[in-house]
């Protein structure tokens, strides 16, 4: 009898939360979605990566002028975090979808370690290199964005779209540089949250490079040749961006 009881006064305390959770209240900018068109700011985080395709055993020209075999190895060996910050534009289709135009500038960089399997030391371990390699991108992004139907003060969405990036820095003698141009694919998902005197949203969304992303040419314009062999141990990167952003409409 206890055990009856006990179910009988979990179903009605549970039935008793779920008509709380769907009790109306009164909404915050109830026509704020009604504008065909809308502008607001961006500020948020993001964390860098690059996927490395490596080349693998290559022969690097000694200073002597012979021929030798060398492996090295080349990887991002963590997630950087960096800052990002922007504009908003939204362009209202029909109740549930808009088209968006965030031009963003995302500061941060990619940390690449280098593993030298042919080159050892005294005690057998692989000579290792890395480097910053440092990125400031201009963000040019254009989603469709396909809301939910609100209920009381929020609305959750879901986002994809395509982003062209301009990249902004790179080092003439670092060992790997990307290329200026790069084309992003994303999706993401959101939500709206209608304050008193204005709209906050936070979103999480996934940005992966299209192309490859590194500049095959770079080698030879450094001027160290023993760093040649560094540059040349990798064929092709692909780009990686999770960012987390807060919009304020």
């Amino acid at each position: 009898m206890k055990i009856k009881y006990t179910v009988a006064l979990v179903m009605a305390l549970a039935a008793s939360l779920g008509a709380m959770a769907q009790e109306r209240i009164a909404q915050n900018k109830p026509y704020i979605d009604l504008r065909p068109l809308h502008f607001g700011i961006l500020v948020g985080m993001h964390l860098q990566d690059i996927e490395l395709e490596n080349v693998g055993p290559q022969m690097v020209a000694a200073p002597d002028g012979t021929q030798q075999e060398q492996l090295i190895l080349c990887d991002a060996d963590r997630w950087n975090p960096g800052f990002s910050v922007g504009v908003l534009a939204d362009l209202r289709l029909s109740q549930h979808l808009s088209v968006r135009f965030t031009p963003t500038m995302h500061f941060g960089a990619k940390h690449l370690r280098f593993i030298n399997l042919s080159q050892t030391d005294e005690n057998g371990r692989p000579h290792r290199e890395t480097q910053d390699l440092k990125n400031t991108y201009i963000s040019l992004p254009v989603d469709l964005k396909f809301s939910a139907q609100r209920f009381n003060n929020y609305r959750p969405y879901v986002l994809a779209g395509v982003n062209p990036m301009i990249n902004l820095t790179g080092g003439e003698q670092d060992y790997v540089r990307l290329k200026r141009y790069d084309t992003f694919i994303e999706v993401g998902v959101g939500c709206d949250l209608y304050l008193r005197f204005f709209k906050l949203i936070p979103e999480l969304k996934f940005c992966y490079s299209l192309s490859n992303a590194l500049d095959r040419d770079h080698a030879n314009s450094l001027q160290d040749p023993n760093m040649r062999a560094y540059a040349n141990s990798v064929s092709a990167g692909h780009s990686k961006m999770f960012v987390l952003t807060f919009y304020f409409e």
